[in-house]
């Protein structure tokens, strides 16, 4: 099974449209375009009676302390933590691609409701625990959000999309269900899977190379 994203090649550079976040010209934050990408795959295996899709960020800083601070960057050293992208799970065997902007065309303050969709089922992703409590941004996000490493980070960051082929129509998961309960819900349920990776860096002396 081979997944193809149409925007960046394996191990290349995520275009800022895909991203959360982007550097403007006179700051260090703006919010992108934020459109989940154009995705394709081929030669699933036999048996497979469902796909899921996760992206995951494995960069992000354990600690806040440090981060977007004009006096300081996050050491390279600091203990990294995974933060997922896009949970979605229960997508039909016999999808092959989903089409660019299908999960999100921009910045969902407050997130977009999980749940059952035309792509399959969404889960909540990380920014619901990045923004809970902010009055502005708090909520679930379900669905797809991009790119937004902090703007003063020492590395570059990794996003690493995974499709799964299941032997299972369903996971049986709703509601605000994360990447790690889909993670969970897969075991023992891996036909095969593919993985593309893409690099993104919102710090100007950082630029990430593919």
């Amino acid at each position: 099974m081979k997944l193809h994203i149409e925007s960046w090649p394996d191990g290349g550079v995520i275009p800022s449209k895909h991203a959360f976040a982007r550097i403007p010209d006179d700051a260090h934050f703006e919010f992108s375009d934020n459109i989940s990408p154009a995705l394709s795959w081929t030669a699933p295996p036999e048996g497979t009676k469902s796909f899921a899709i996760l992206i995951h960020d494995p960069d992000v800083p354990s600690s806040p302390e440090d981060v977007n601070q004009e006096d300081r960057t996050v050491p390279a050293d600091l203990p990294r933590i995974t933060f997922f992208h896009w949970v979605l799970v229960d997508i039909p065997a016999d999808t092959l691609s989903i089409e660019e902007g299908a999960d999100s065309a921009g910045v969902t303050p407050r997130g977009k409701r999980p749940g059952v969709g035309p792509l399959g089922t969404t889960g909540i992703n990380s920014y619901t625990e990045w923004f809970r409590g902010d009055p502005d941004m708090g909520g679930d996000y379900g669905g797809y959000d991009g790119p937004c490493p902090p703007w003063n980070d020492s590395i570059v960051h990794h996003y690493h999309t995974t499709l799964y082929a299941l032997d299972l129509e369903t996971l049986g998961l709703s509601g605000a269900f994360t990447g790690a309960d889909a993670l969970e819900a897969m075991k023992g349920h891996i036909l095969a899977e593919a993985t593309h990776l893409g690099l993104y860096s919102m710090n100007p002396d950082v630029p990430p190379t593919g």
